[in-house]
C-alpha cells in the first residue's frame, strides 16, 4: 500500500511539474493582438503555443471564478458536497453587486443550480453562497483558493474573494496562471462542459415573496460566435478591463486561450478567436495510448523468475512545426534483467519517443508487481519442486 502511494505521489508530482512549467514553443510571428496580456495553451500537453506578457500580474475580474469552480469539483470528488445539496443564500451572499442572479437572503437552491448560476451568468451571489456552503465562510474558502494556487505553481496569483469583485491590488493573477487553473479544471473534470456549453436556461426563485422565473444567459458570446467553443469563463471590471479564458475543441485538439485587459468586449472575443484559430491551424498532436502488452522482465535472485511490466500512462506530444507524426519512432529501453527485490510501481525502464531523430519525450515503464528477494527456503522449495516434475 505504501509503495502504491509512493508511485501515485510521484506521478502526481510529475503532472504538477508539467502543469507548472508550461514550456513554450517558439512560434511564427503571425499572431497580432492589442490586448496587453495573453496566452494560448494546448490542454492535453500543457504546451504553450503563444504568449504575450503572460506572467504580468493583472486584476482578473470574474475569471477568478475558475478557481471557485475547480475547488467545487474537488470537493464533489472528495464526497464533501453533492450536486443535490441544498445551498442556503446568506444575507452577505445576497448583497453581492456586479453580475448576479438576484438570490434572496435565505433562498435555497441546489448546488447544481448554483453551479449553473456561476458558470452561465457569472453570479457573484451564487459564488459566495457556494463558498460559504463548502468552507463555512468566504474568507475560509479564499484561503483554500490560495492554497490550491500555490499547489499548482501559480506564482503570480493571490485571491481576496471568490468571485472577482475586488479591486484590491492584492487580488491578482496572470494569463499563464489562468491557463494553469483552466487546464486543471477541464482536464480533471470534463463534466464542467455540461454547464459551460449552456447558452440560456431558466431557474426558479422560491422565497417568502413567492415563486418567480429567472433566465440565466451566458456571458460567453463565443458560444454563438465560434463553432468550436466549449467554455469557459469571462470577466470584466473597470480595473481588469475585459478578460476571458476561452476553451475550444477541434479535431480532438483542446485549446485554452486567455485574454486579459482587452479594451472592450468585442476585442476580447475577437482576439480569443484569433488565438484559437491560430492554434488549430498549427497544432498536430501525437498520441500513443500505450495499451499494448509489454514482455515480462527476467528477475535475478527473486522468489519468481519474471515480473510483468506496465506503462505509467499514455504519451502526448504537440507539434506546431508541420512535421509528419509518421516520423515518430518509439524505442523500449529496458535492462536484460533486474535484481530482486523490486517494488510495485518502481521504474523498470522507459519508452523513448523521437521525431526525426530528436528525442521528444518518454514514458516510464513500471514494475506491475513487487518481487521479494529469494532466501534459502525459497531455493530449497525450487529444488524440491524439480524433483517432483
Amino acid at each position: 500500500m505504501i509503495n502504491c502511494i509512493k508511485r501515485w505521489t510521484g506521478i502526481l508530482l510529475s503532472c504538477i511539474c508539467i502543469i507548472c512549467l508550461f514550456p513554450a514553443i517558439e512560434v511564427k510571428a503571425e499572431v497580432s493582438i492589442q490586448s496587453p496580456s495573453a496566452i494560448l495553451v494546448e490542454a492535453s500537453t500543457g504546451q504553450v503555443i503563444y504568449e504575450l506578457n503572460a506572467t504580468d500580474r493583472r486584476s482578473p475580474a470574474s475569471i477568478t471564478k475558475i478557481m471557485t469552480l475547480l475547488l467545487l469539483y474537488e470537493q464533489m470528488e472528495a464526497g464533501n458536497v453533492k450536486l443535490d445539496d441544498d445551498v442556503i443564500t446568506s444575507e452577505y451572499a445576497s448583497s453581492m453587486g456586479g453580475s448576479q442572479v438576484f438570490l434572496a437572503a435565505n433562498e435555497v437552491q441546489t448546488l447544481e443550480t448554483m453551479l449553473k448560476c456561476i458558470v452561465v451568468s457569472s453570479g457573484n451571489d451564487a459564488s459566495v453562497a457556494v463558498a460559504e456552503h463548502i468552507a463555512g465562510s468566504e474568507e475560509a474558502f479564499v484561503a483554500m483558493m490560495n492554497e490550491k494556487a500555490a499547489e499548482l505553481g501559480m506564482a503570480d496569483t493571490h485571491f481576496e474573494d471568490c468571485c472577482g469583485l475586488s479591486d484590491s491590488d492584492n487580488h491578482y493573477t496572470s494569463a499563464k496562471d489562468v491557463a494553469i487553473m483552466s487546464r486543471e479544471l477541464i482536464t480533471k473534470y470534463p463534466g464542467i462542459y455540461d454547464y459551460t456549453k449552456i447558452w440560456m436556461e431558466d431557474i426558479t426563485h422560491t422565497t417568502s415573496q413567492g415563486t418567480s422565473q429567472f433566465t440565466l444567459s451566458s456571458t460567453n458570446k463565443l458560444l454563438k460566435q465560434y463553432q468550436y467553443t466549449t467554455g469557459l469563463k469571462t470577466g470584466s471590471t473597470s480595473k481588469a478591463m475585459y478578460c476571458i479564458s476561452a476553451t475550444a475543441r477541434k479535431d480532438d485538439i483542446d485549446l485554452i486561450a486567455v485574454i486579459m485587459g482587452a479594451p472592450d468586449n468585442v476585442v476580447r472575443f475577437q482576439e480569443a478567436v484569433t488565438l484559437l484559430n491560430y492554434g488549430f491551424s498549427v497544432s498536430n498532436v501525437f498520441v500513443d495510448e500505450n495499451k499494448e502488452t509489454l514482455p515480462e522482465l527476467a528477475i535475478e535472485g527473486g522468489v519468481v523468475e519474471t515480473v510483468p511490466l506496465t506503462y505509467a500512462g499514455e504519451f502526448r506530444y504537440l507539434d506546431i512545426t508541420g512535421s509528419s507524426m509518421d516520423n515518430v519512432e518509439k524505442t523500449i529501453e529496458l535492462p536484460e534483467s533486474a535484481q530482486a527485490p523490486v517494488e510495485l510501481g518502481d521504474e523498470a525502464g522507459k519508452a523513448v519517443y523521437r521525431l526525426n531523430g530528436t528525442e521528444i519525450g518518454n514514458v516510464s515503464i513500471l514494475y506491475g508487481e513487487g518481487v521479494a528477494k529469494a532466501v534459502y527456503k525459497d531455493y530449497l522449495l525450487k529444488v524440491f519442486g524439480l524433483f517432483l516434475l
